[in-house]
C-alpha cells in the first residue's frame, strides 16, 4: 500500500519528529512480516508510506501502542484526508 498524507504547515516539524520517534520504537519492537517505510516530499509537509504486510498475516502494527498513539495524533496534523492507494508489487531488489 502506497499512502500519501499532506500535514498542516505548523505541525512538519511536530510530525517529523513523531515518525522519527515511531521508528526507534518499531526497530525495538522489530514486529514480524511488515515492511514500512515514510519518506518527506520536497514541499515539506506531504509523506508518502508504503506499507507491505507477509501474506496471511495480519497487519501487526496497530498491536504497537506507539502506532496507535501516532494514529491518533495524526487526525489533528492532517491537512487533508489521506490518499490510500493499492500497489502489486512487480519486481523488488534488496541489495
Amino acid at each position: 500500500m502506497l499512502l500519501r498524507t499532506k500535514v498542516k504547515a505548523e505541525k512538519a516539524a511536530e510530525v517529523e519528529a513523531a515518525v522519527r520517534s515511531l521508528f526507534a520504537t518499531l526497530e525495538e519492537a522489530r514486529p514480524q512480516g511488515v515492511r514500512y517505510t515514510s519518506y518527506r516530499l520536497q514541499d515539506g509537509v506531504t509523506y508518502v508510506v508504503l506499507l507491505q504486510i507477509e501474506e496471511g498475516i495480519d497487519n501487526p502494527l496497530p498491536k504497537v501502542p506507539e502506532f496507535q498513539e501516532f494514529q491518533e495524533n495524526l487526525k489533528g496534523w492532517l491537512a487533508e484526508p489521506p490518499a490510500p492507494e493499492q500497489l502489486t508489487a512487480i519486481g523488488d531488489y534488496r541489495s
